[in-house]
Formats: C-alpha cells, sequence, structure tokens
C-alpha cells in the first residue's frame, strides 16, 4: 500500500489528538500533517482526515480540503465534537462532510468527544437558544480521553484494512 496521509484541522487540540492517536496506530508507510500543510493528495493511498464540529457542523477550510478529493481516492473522516454520544449534531456534521468528500471512496467514519474551550463554553451558556448545548458540552471536559484514543487507533487499523481489501 503507498502512503497514508492523516490531515487534520485543530483549534484546542482536541482533533489533533485523536489524529495523532490514528497516526501512532498505523504501521508502514504514513505522514501525519495539519490540513493547511497537507499539499496534493493524489500520491497518497488512504486519506484519513479529522476535523471539530464547529457551530453544528463542518468548520469551512475542511469543506473546501474535502471539496478536493480525488475521484475515487479512499478516505475515512473523523471528528470530535462536545455533544453527548450519539447525539444528531456529531453525525450530522459527518454526514455532511461524507457529502463533501463525495468524489472520494468512503471507507468509514469515527467520532468521538472533545472539551470545548472555556470561552466557547461562556459564550455558549449566555444564548438561550445554546443553553442545552452548553450543558451537554460541559460533560466533555475530560474528552478524548485513552479509551477515545483507543478506540481512535482501532479505527485506524479496520480503515487501512478497508482500504486494502477493496484494492484486491
Amino acid at each position: 500500500m503507498s502512503q497514508i496521509l492523516v490531515s487534520y484541522f485543530s483549534r484546542t487540540g482536541n482533533t489533533k489528538k485523536v489524529a495523532e492517536a490514528i497516526y501512532t496506530a498505523l504501521d508502514g508507510a504514513k505522514v501525519i500533517k495539519p490540513l493547511s500543510e497537507a499539499g496534493p493528495l493524489e500520491p497518497y493511498g488512504l486519506l484519513l482526515i479529522g476535523f471539530p464540529v464547529h457551530s453544528h457542523s463542518v468548520p469551512f477550510p475542511v469543506e473546501i480540503f474535502l471539496k478536493k478529493i480525488p475521484p475515487g481516492k479512499p478516505v475515512a473522516l473523523f471528528c470530535t465534537h462536545g455533544a453527548l454520544p450519539g447525539h444528531r449534531l456529531a453525525r450530522e456534521a459527518l454526514e455532511y462532510a461524507s457529502i463533501l468528500a463525495g468524489r472520494g471512496r468512503l471507507l468509514g467514519t469515527f467520532r468521538c468527544r472533545g472539551k470545548l474551550s472555556l470561552q466557547a463554553l461562556d459564550v455558549l451558556g449566555r444564548s438561550p437558544e445554546h443553553k442545552e448545548w452548553a450543558e451537554m458540552s460541559a460533560s466533555a471536559a475530560s474528552h478524548p480521553d485513552a479509551h477515545d484514543l483507543a478506540e481512535a487507533g482501532a479505527f485506524a487499523g479496520d480503515m487501512k484494512a478497508r482500504s486494502a481489501s477493496s484494492k484486491s
């Protein structure tokens, strides 16, 4: 298999931490870079792309990046979020990211909780329409934790195996 790219967009460090766990779990030729440094995507045999859920969606720089995925390129997406596990907001953000990456061949997705900045929690907490979200997000303060990172590593192995089996 050709080289694997693990690329991410991160503001608070949560997504970077998950990207590093994914990178560490992969064996063979691999590289890890922030999205802004990823460069051309054609040389890579598999793309693992991560982002935080911002305003219930995909951050704009990630939208632009996902639209540049070459046709048929194997891709797996991962995200971090403040929502409760299984909550629709994180699921919907990954579904939207999957649509944006539609030219590629989506192998799978992974999501885990991540702590929000105190500034974001403060702003959300003062807004009546975001009060529930702020309360939900506050419980993500200990994430991503060791269990989340272990699951991210297992996800990486699964995506590499799926990519290899789809080529044979």
